[in-house]
C-alpha cells in the first residue's frame, strides 16, 4: 500500500507564538495547521477503529541550533504541534539543518521502507526549510505535494512574505513537486 507522510515544518514558538519574532502570517499558519493535522488524524483514527491499516503517517519536524535561539529544551525551540504520544503514526524528527532529510541520512529509506510514496509539505520559513526539506524529498524520489498557502516566512526588504511564498511555490513546481491549496488537502 502506498502511504503519505504529511511533514508538518518547524512550526515552533519562536517562529509561530512569540510576538516579538514570530513570522507575520503565523496566525495563517497555526490555522492551517490544526485544520490539516484534525483531518488528518480524523482519517488516521477512522481507519484503526475500522480495523484498516493507515495509509498516512505524520512527520512533526524540530529544528535546533546549537548557536541561537532554537536550543534544544528551550521555550522557543517548542513546536506549537506535538505528535500524540504512543501513536505509531507519529513521528518526530529533529534537524540541525534546513533540509530535514540531509540532517537524518536514513530517514528517505525509514519512511521507503514503511511504504512512504508521497510526502505533503507545509510549515515555517518557505524559503528556508520547506523549500530545503521539499527539495530534500524530491530528491530521495518521493512524489512531493506542496500545500500553497500553508507555509510562509518573514517579510525582507525586497519582497513580503506572500510574494516570499508565491516564489517558493513556483520553484518547487518546477523541479517536480505538485501545488495544493491548503484547504483542499484531503487524505
Amino acid at each position: 500500500m502506498a502511504k503519505t507522510a504529511l511533514f508538518v515544518i518547524d512550526i515552533q514558538d519562536e517562529l509561530a507564538l512569540d510576538p516579538q519574532t514570530r513570522i507575520p502570517d503565523a496566525s495563517r499558519i497555526c490555522d492551517a495547521g490544526t485544520a490539516l493535522l484534525d483531518r488528518a488524524r480524523s482519517y488516521i483514527d477512522k481507519g484503526r477503529s475500522n480495523g484498516a491499516p493507515s495509509d498516512l503517517e505524520i512527520v512533526f519536524v524540530q529544528h535546533e541550533e546549537t548557536d541561537g535561539t532554537l536550543i534544544k529544551g528551550s521555550k522557543p525551540w517548542e513546536l506549537v504541534f506535538k505528535p500524540r504520544e504512543e501513536d505509531d503514526h507519529e513521528m518526530l524528527v529533529g534537524k540541525q539543518t534546513q533540509d530535514t532529510f540531509e540532517s537524518n541520512p536514513e530517514l528517505a529509506s525509514q519512511l521507503k521502507q514503511s511504504g512512504v510514496k508521497r510526502i505533503v509539505t507545509f510549515g515555517i520559513q518557505s524559503d528556508c526549510c520547506v523549500q530545503a526539506t521539499s527539495k530534500g524529498a524530491l530528491g530521495a524520489g518521493f512524489d512531493v505535494t506542496v500545500l500553497s498557502g500553508a507555509h510562509s516566512t518573514y517579510d525582507t526588504e525586497e519582497k513580503k512574505a506572500v510574494e516570499i511564498e508565491r516564489d517558493i511555490d513556483e520553484e518547487l513546481q518546477e523541479k517536480g513537486a505538485n501545488l495544493l491549496p491548503w484547504e483542499q488537502w484531503y487524505p
